[in-house]
């Protein structure tokens, strides 16, 4: 019987990738494939995958709650992380969560391949960089996540409520993808900005950007440069008869 596989990762380019690699080994297959973590979640309850491979940096729910969704239904689901962030907060709460695998996208092919060889024998498997994370932050025990992180703590539902407006979306589409009434997700969203103390929609997407609810990378801008029109010398032609 194949290995079924579930890839979670919202660019498409890069799940074709993947998948081309999980297919060149002869006992696996990719069962399904989803581009949020909400999907991911209905697919998983749908497809019951053997292994889920999930980002973490995806919309309208992340991969670190979509991990806490599955493993709450299902604490034996053998769930993968393969993602390019690099955050001790977020390793631990997927740790916390129950995740038993991490690799990161910029790690070489066989180094994925053997992860998953791993999770398939029921074992954990971790990239060194996510120890090298876990140990710095032992070592470095300042350097964790500043105050104002910690307490109050969310809940899973309002963690959801925070991404879904920190991406803009308005109460009507929370309540959609929630499957909630209008005026539970305004309460909700209310809710959250008391026990926070919040006054603005910029204060919550700065809560969810320093709290990693929601990832964004900056550009790399380079300082504008005026640019100089030379204008050619005049020239004086003489006719010449």
């Amino acid at each position: 019987m194949a290995f079924r596989i579930l890839l979670a990762d919202d660019h498409p380019v890069f799940r074709m990738g993947v998948c081309s690699l999980i297919r060149s080994h002869g006992g696996w297959e990719v069962c399904g494939e989803a581009a949020d973590g909400r999907e991911a979640v209905a697919k998983c309850g749908e497809l019951k995958p053997d292994l889920i491979i999930l980002d973490i940096c995806m919309p309208n729910l992340n991969g670190a709650d979509a991990a806490r969704h599955i493993l709450r239904h299902n604490p034996d689901q053998k769930i993968l992380v393969l993602t390019n962030v690099e955050s001790e907060q977020v390793v631990r709460d997927c740790l916390q969560a129950g995740v038993r695998g991490w690799v990161f996208k910029s790690d070489r092919p066989d180094e994925l391949m053997a992860a998953i060889e791993q999770m398939q024998q029921n074992k954990s498997s971790f990239s060194s960089r996510v120890s090298n994370l876990i140990l710095d932050g032992y070592l470095h025990p300042h350097r964790a996540a500043p105050i104002q992180a910690l307490p109050p703590r969310l809940s899973l539902r309002e963690r959801e409520v925070v991404q879904l407006v920190s991406e803009g979306k308005s109460s009507k589409e929370v309540a959609v993808l929630l499957s909630m009434s209008v005026k539970t997700a305004e309460t909700h969203r209310s809710n959250i900005m008391i026990k926070l103390k919040l006054h603005s929609t910029v204060e919550l997407v700065m809560y969810a950007i320093r709290n990693e609810i929601i990832h964004v990378q900056l550009p790399n801008v380079a300082p504008s440069i005026p640019s100089l029109r030379i204008e050619p010398p005049e020239m004086d032609f003489q006719a010449t008869g």
